[in-house]
């Protein structure tokens, strides 16, 4: 595949590639530096996993000291930096280039301090975004955001992209959840951002960061709100017959008022590959499924559940079925969050990422369908439908070219129509190198030029994680060469 393009690795940086190292060698221990081919091919992707670009070196520092000296070392040396998490971006944002070092923070991974009484959990940027609710769940608190890969995702990727998750409707996105961030800049400075309270004074400099995909600074410390569970929860299966049902289903819940914990589709291909992964008695004779979670009292969740089957019966539900265990609601949820991996186990995709108001969910996903059946591919539909942020999943042979190239075709008119119909392209995967060349679609000229310099405020020579984002060569539809 090569409809997306990267820029041409600078020659010069590659020459100086063994003094460059030799450098590297003198501020990080013997074990920190990666340099040899097979070892570094471990970095050339992320979950992008279409595109591959072996990196000059990696480093996999300890500790924001180290990370401070590498990127005060990289910046004076003019060498481009790739900050990584756990590799787990699905839009291409750790992808590196030949002329790039990589800086992994897998090994900024401790829990620092949990402060119960305001709720904060101190945490390094390497710790993974399901480790944070382990290390705090035995007191009866959760960490929020739960993106489907947060049993390997960091919090520090999460930070990067802005991540969501199955529970955001309720509980809101990584920036709803964050207080405050170290973070390095270019240079090697080192500020922190935010504290221990909701709104920091000055400038929102934390609302900058988070979801700046790593242009702005690596982040290599975070303090996040942790929350208290409630007394219970309660996810319920919702089946109709089409999925324009299921759409108008989730507008009128949430035009009622009503907010769940959690609003989940599937339509029946997804029903039937995520069934066959997690056996969690998804009802295969529908066409679309909600997910439907509630929480609170025993009573809260009767009440909150009685308006939303009277709901879905105006919307033609065909069936109702609560979870009635801990075991069963596992197992539900068990199918949702492995939706991605269950799809790999039958078909090569692409997993697109964009947001659309609610009110727009019949009209998109009749679109959706349309749109990948005149490819003449398939889709797989799975999302979070409460808020609007669509994952479709459009299925592919990666080993034949053409299908590949419909496949990229086919997810860029989708994204397009996210934008045509009042949304935008990522919910909460970012941009990466996937929607660089749509940017344009979705803002004006003046739009993104304001993004740009607000981006060259902290990076002047454009070094950290560039060629994502924006357009490569800077310009945009309609400016000449």
């Amino acid at each position: 595949m090569s409809a997306i393009a990267f820029p041409t690795p600078d020659s010069e940086i590659l020459a100086r590639r063994d003094a460059l190292i030799a450098g590297l060698a003198a501020l990080v221990p013997a074990d920190a530096l990666i340099t040899s081919e097979d070892e570094r091919r471990a970095f050339e992707t992320d979950a992008f996993t279409a595109y591959r670009r072996m990196p000059l070196a990696v480093v996999l520092p300890r500790t924001t000291e180290e990370v401070a000296k590498v990127l005060a070392y990289c910046h004076h040396a003019k060498v481009p930096v790739i900050p990584r998490g756990a590799g787990t971006s699905l839009a291409g944002g750790a992808i590196p280039q030949e002329d790039a070092v990589v800086i992994g923070l897998s090994r900024l991974n401790r829990v620092l301090d949990i402060d119960f009484p305001n709720r904060i959990a101190h945490v390094q940027a390497g710790v993974t975004n399901l480790s944070i609710t382990n290390a705090v769940s035995a007191e009866g608190y959760f960490f929020a955001p739960d993106p489907s890969s947060q049993l390997a995702c960091t919090i520090g990727g999460n930070i990067g992209m802005n991540s969501g998750g199955a529970h955001c409707l309720k509980y809101g996105v990584t920036t709803n959840n964050i207080l405050g961030v170290t973070l390095v800049l270019v240079d090697g400075t080192v500020v922190e951002i935010g504290g221990d309270a909701m709104d920091a004074p000055g400038y929102d400099y934390l609302g900058l960061v988070c979801g700046s995909e790593g242009q702005l600074g690596i982040i290599t410390e975070a303090k996040v709100r942790i929350l208290r569970a409630a007394e219970g929860a309660r996810p319920v299966l919702f089946g109709f017959e089409t999925s324009e049902q299921a759409g108008s289903a989730v507008a009128a819940i949430i035009g009622a008022g009503i907010i769940p914990v959690a609003m989940e589709f599937m339509d029946k291909p997804a029903i039937e590959i995520c069934e066959a992964f997690a056996h969690a008695g998804y009802p295969l004779d529908v066409d679309a499924l909600l997910i439907i979670e509630v929480e609170g009292s025993d009573e809260e969740m009767d009440a909150a559940l009685a308006r939303i089957v009277a709901i879905a019966k105006q919307h033609g539900v065909k069936t109702v079925k609560e979870s009635k265990s801990a075991i069963e609601t596992a197992a539900i949820w068990k199918g949702r969050k492995s939706a991605f991996g269950a799809t790999g186990r039958v078909a090569d995709y692409i997993c697109m990422d964009g947001t659309i108001p609610t009110g727009q969910l019949p009209f998109v996903l009749r679109r959706i369908d349309e749109i990948v059946k005149g490819y003449g591919l398939r889709v797989a539909n799975v999302f979070h439908a409460g808020d609007g942020n669509l994952h479709p999943l459009v299925l592919y042979n990666v080993n034949d070219p053409e299908e590949a190239r419909k496949a990229e075709d086919a997810g860029n008119d989708i994204l397009k129509l996210c934008v045509e119909v009042g949304g935008c392209l990522t919910g909460e995967h970012g941009v990466g190198i996937e929607k660089r060349d749509l940017m344009n679609h979705q803002f004006n000229r003046e739009d993104l030029h304001e993004q740009m310099r607000i981006r060259a405020s902290f990076d002047a020579r454009w070094i950290l994680n560039p060629a994502k984002v924006f357009p490569l060569d800077g310009r945009l539809a309609g400016e000449a060469a």
